[in-house]
């Protein structure tokens, strides 16, 4: 069966060693690994923090912090290359931990959630950009091979990103990179805006999958929305994905008008039995849906 995992950042951001107790829970949860985000320098120790999870029994995958100053699609050279220099940290800091996928939206040029409106680009700008972002990953592939790990590169949708929103356009950044180090992390949160149909956008981009996140339109807990599972989970199965699957829900419980809410929220009380659920239902499809035991 798929790893099935939780993101950090469900209960508290930034994640530190205070948090560690949660890796317990987690499991006791149902989940097979944790997805935390590339710490910075110094807010983990890389050791322990490998530790507390091998003691918990819980894998790792990683998920990169891309800001507008490491941007491997700036219009600023040095701001490319910070962000190749926070890919190879990505990496080695993957090897350190013991994670072997590290994924995000590298490329890079984050947008509203950045503080940065999209506005028009010229042609020549466009190709530049995927120049650059091209470059950038073959080099990030070749760090990433060093330290044994992978690259997962994630379409956002249209309110975060410029440069990637579809899983279409993911397989040809794809087929340029050309690199084993690099491939893609789809999220159903984004697909459900951005592709045509959920299940074509999985076959498509079927070759070059590295992980999966599954989450529903609204980033709630799995099962509370209006995303349609068993065909996804299906097709999860057809076309052979065996690897690391992972929850990213965010509490909606405050409905107020006016509550923002694309603001990260911390809990307000224990999540274990919505956790619990969450996971046993994905479970339940992938073995109802011919996922592998």
């Amino acid at each position: 069966m798929n790893p099935i995992g939780i993101i950090s950042m469900q209960y508290n951001r930034p994640f530190t060693a205070a948090d560690f107790s949660q890796f317990d829970r987690w499991k006791a949860a149902g989940f097979d690994f944790a997805e935390l985000l590339v710490p910075e320098p110094g807010e983990l120790d890389l050791a322990l923090t490998r530790r507390a999870l091998a003691d918990a029994g819980l894998g790792v995958v990683l998920a990169a912090r891309i800001n507008l100053d490491r941007n491997l699609t700036s219009d600023e050279a040095a701001k490319r290359q910070a962000g190749q220099d926070y890919l190879t940290y990505c990496a080695e800091t993957a090897q350190a931990l013991g994670a072997a996928i590290v994924g995000g939206p590298l490329y890079g040029n984050p947008l509203v959630f950045a503080g940065r409106a999209p506005h028009p680009v010229s042609e020549s700008l466009r190709q530049a950009r995927v120049e650059w972002c091209v470059d950038g990953l073959k080099q990030g592939g070749t760090a990433a091979a060093r330290c044994g790990i992978r690259f997962g590169v994630e379409p956002l949708n249209r309110f975060e990103t410029d440069i990637l929103n579809t899983t279409r356009q993911g397989v040809a950044l794809m087929d340029m990179v050309a690199h084993p180090g690099v491939g893609l992390v789809l999220d159903t949160f984004h697909m459900n805006m951005e592709d045509d149909d959920i299940c074509t956008a999985l076959r498509e981009g079927a070759a070059h999958m590295v992980h999966f996140q599954a989450n529903e339109n609204h980033r709630g807990y799995l099962g509370t929305g209006h995303i349609d599972w068993n065909p996804i989970v299906r097709t999860l199965a057809d076309i052979g994905y065996t690897g690391t699957i992972s929850l990213e829900p965010f509490r909606r419980r405050d409905e107020r008008i006016g509550i923002p809410f694309a603001q990260w929220k911390p809990p307000v009380k224990d999540e274990a039995d919505e956790l619990a659920a969450a996971c046993g239902f994905l479970k339940n499809l992938i073995t109802l849906n011919g996922g592998r035991k």
